[in-house]
């Protein structure tokens, strides 16, 4: 009310953070050390809806690349037969784990 000082903003939520460290600690688990460098992350830190999306039309033309590759084509022969750029046919085989036949 007026004439009355504003609690700190800062204190709430240090105050906040030790009632939840307290629960944390006193249901009985324990704090964990993780090595540098180990996270949860698989596709690395950038996760947008484009990037998603891009990476959803790659994984539909894999099984096709994957069919020329296995036939024995070159990245440039298949991406033609594609329809597609030749960089684009390399980085869906290293997505999806397989090798053109001028890749070493």
């Amino acid at each position: 009310m007026i004439g009355e000082p504003m609690p700190n903003p800062k204190d709430a939520l240090i105050a906040d953070l030790h009632r939840q460290m307290d629960a944390f600690f006193g249901a009985g688990n324990k704090a964990q050390q993780i090595d540098s460098g180990v996270t949860g992350e698989v596709n690395g830190p950038i996760k947008s809806t484009r990037s998603i999306k891009l990476r959803g039309a790659r994984d539909k033309d894999a099984p096709r690349l994957k069919e020329l590759a296995e036939a024995g084509l070159s990245a440039i022969e298949a991406a033609k037969e594609m329809g597609t750029d030749s960089k684009r046919a390399r980085l869906i085989a290293q997505e999806n784990g397989f090798k053109f036949a001028d890749t070493p």
